[in-house]
């Protein structure tokens, strides 16, 4: 089986435009954005090849083959057995979050999260004029419950409305929640009548041990928002899709019919065949992902022993707590001027972030132990 993360070297992504390679000056090793070092799967280059060699670039039409795709593929991967009906495609993930979100909490009100995560959780509620209001993960880097239901409680007194924003599995620590903390969440937000809002953009990447559980399947009245631009590395070509569950028909009733506009026809090609015909390569993807994980695991013993890194359950992303290293709470700023490493900063996840790092692990393994070196280095 082809490892796919060994077979593009340093100077081959030093030819890469988009974000990730050209951020940084070229001397700067880029572990930093959600972005995989892997050749486009085979069936995507096929589709989108097709499509552009026949001038087929237009408008998009209906995005039924999209939902069918993602559809089949739900159901062979997870057995859930998705209902196309309150399906509703966006532009991305970011994207329906926000729609939900406005959807289920008037300007003024608040959302939820679990904290440290995602940085786009606390900035993009806030510029669509709600409250934030972040509430620590527990040590072990898990959901607590508990400590969620009294934010609830408060959050809804007086007749105000709230929602939560989840991310399923957990960016950046890649813990994978469990059925019966999926669960807990569900009781706890139907108790106050809060909506749960799943980002599961990390979904298929879960490696071995874990199990992806979608929200949906415990809470008819949540809502999931998945996308294939992370696991097929397509961030270039944006679409996801929300799906409501049974009990939450209204509020993706309630996007505006405009949402639509905002998918490209070729995005939502790239992705259906992701979904489609993207298995064989996601197979191949799992396993080098998690020998990556592995390797990085015992160079962070080698190299930097006093720092305390969590073992991802999913994704390619690593949460490092390095703060017996005294380089401050924003570590990756000293990585990055004295190692020439690009992390991503953990003050950038909210309370909880600082003093730490996500390193992404999705790269050349060459690459990943000359970063480890270089960062043990720079904080020497």
């Amino acid at each position: 089986m082809t490892d796919l993360l060994s077979i593009l070297d340093l100077a081959q992504l030093r030819t890469r435009t988009g974000v990730k390679w050209r951020a940084y000056e070229p001397d700067v090793l880029p572990l930093w954005v959600a972005e995989m070092d892997v050749p486009v799967a085979e069936p995507v280059v096929r589709a989108v090849s097709d499509l552009v060699a026949a001038g087929d670039t237009g408008y998009p039409a209906s995005p039924d083959e999209f939902v069918a795709a993602f559809s089949t593929f739900a159901a062979d991967r997870w057995g859930w057995q998705v209902d196309a009906t309150p399906a509703r495609v966006v532009p991305d993930i970011l994207a329906g979050l926000g729609a939900v979100i406005e959807a289920t909490t008037p300007p003024g009100d608040t959302v939820i999260v679990p904290s440290p995560v995602y940085g786009p959780f606390f900035r993009n509620p806030r510029l669509i004029g709600r409250v934030v209001e972040p509430v620590a993960l527990t040590a072990d880097g898990r959901l607590d419950v508990p400590a969620l239901e009294e934010a609830f409680a408060a959050a809804v007194t007086g007749g105000r409305r709230a929602s939560v924003l989840l991310s399923n599995p957990h960016n950046p620590t890649g813990v994978v929640h469990t059925r019966a903390e999926l669960e807990a969440l569900a009781a706890a937000a139907a108790r106050h009548g809060v909506v749960v809002i799943s980002d599961e953009a990390h979904a298929p990447l879960v490696h071995p041990g874990a199990t992806f559980v979608p929200y949906v399947e415990v809470d008819p009245r949540g809502v999931s928002v998945l996308s294939a631009a992370k696991t097929w590395n397509l961030a270039g070509f944006k679409a996801a899709i929300v799906v409501a569950g049974p009990e939450a028909r209204a509020i993706v009733d309630a996007f505006p019919v405009t949402l639509f506009n905002g998918v490209g026809h070729v995005s939502l090609v790239a992705q259906t065949a992701a979904f489609r015909d993207g298995g064989p390569w996601l197979d191949e993807l799992l396993p080098a992902l998690t020998r990556s994980r592995d390797l990085l695991v015992d160079l962070v013993a080698e190299h930097l022993p006093l720092a305390r890194m969590q073992v991802p359950e999913s994704t390619y992303l690593a949460w490092v707590d390095l703060a017996a290293y005294g380089a401050g709470d924003d570590p990756a700023a000293q990585i990055l001027e004295r190692g020439r490493v690009a992390l991503s900063r953990g003050t950038d996840f909210g309370p909880g972030g600082e003093k730490h790092v996500r390193v992404n692990f999705a790269t050349h393994p060459e690459i990943l132990t000359e970063a480890v070196r270089r960062i043990a280095a720079a904080l020497a």
